[in-house]
């Protein structure tokens, strides 16, 4: 079931006694943190429980539910979802919420990139000083793969800046880096850093997120009914209003 905290760990909502005020613990990756953000008071009042949000990589979150760290509810890749739960580190049904791409981010007031074909993209990355994208994201291995394909590994091991979780885009705002590759859902929200565009169509990859509960959470009403709401058309809206795409 969902783990309770003292009253001294979570802020109690007017009226609610401390003994029955249920604080949730939520892993979530950096994919769909904008999102999860923005739907944060839907959620609490949805669920009645307060939310402490952890967000991260898809691969550290997994990693840390592997070695066995506590929590109620884990939003992340589907890649990372089913590794866990055939590991029994999460309930074995999981809800599939939403997909998003891979997009190419440049800083706010300098030239748009063309980025619209493989030709294009690749003069793009060769023209760039420096390109962030996180180390150890969802999206490096497309990103990889991408590289290979254009013939420009080489050109590119001097051009990439590696970076930690979801501090790809920023780099591009602070002028660290003039390009950055990331999940589209990253790229959004990030003040000072405009989407060029999509990668192209022959390089794209699709990330899909989904929710579970931890197998001691799944029969909690509360948790079932955050992960209700995850799935409703209010999230689903404001899954497209940050970059994404609501699953069906």
């Amino acid at each position: 079931m969902a783990r309770r905290v003292t009253a001294s760990c979570v802020a109690i909502l007017p009226g609610a006694s401390s003994l029955h005020a249920a604080g949730m613990r939520v892993f979530a990756s950096n994919g769909v943190k904008a999102a999860v953000e923005a739907l944060k008071p839907q959620l609490e009042k949805a669920s009645g429980s307060t939310l402490s949000i952890e967000f991260s990589t898809a691969a550290t979150l997994r990693e840390r539910i592997e070695k066995g760290e506590t929590f109620d509810v884990a939003i992340l890749t589907d890649d990372a979802m089913a590794a866990l739960a055939k590991a029994g580190k999460v309930a074995p049904a999981q809800t599939r919420l939403a997909r998003v791409g891979i997009g190419v981010g440049y800083r706010h007031g300098a030239p748009k990139p063309d980025v619209r074909t493989a030709a294009a993209i690749k003069q793009s990355l060769l023209d760039a000083k420096a390109i962030a994208y996180t180390g150890n994201g969802a999206s490096r291995p497309a990103i990889d793969r991408m590289i290979e394909r254009l013939g420009i590994a080489k050109q590119m091991q001097a051009k990439a800046h590696l970076t930690a979780a979801g501090a790809a885009p920023a780099a591009v705002a602070t002028g660290d880096a003039d390009l950055v590759l990331t999940l589209i859902s990253e790229i959004l929200p990030e003040p000072g850093v405009e989407l060029a565009g999509p990668l192209p169509s022959d390089f794209q990859t699709y990330l899909g997120f989904s929710a579970a509960p931890s197998p001691t959470a799944a029969g909690n009403a509360n948790v079932v009914s955050l992960i209700k709401f995850l799935k409703s058309p209010a999230a689903a809206s404001t899954y497209g209003a940050k970059g994404m795409e609501a699953t069906q």
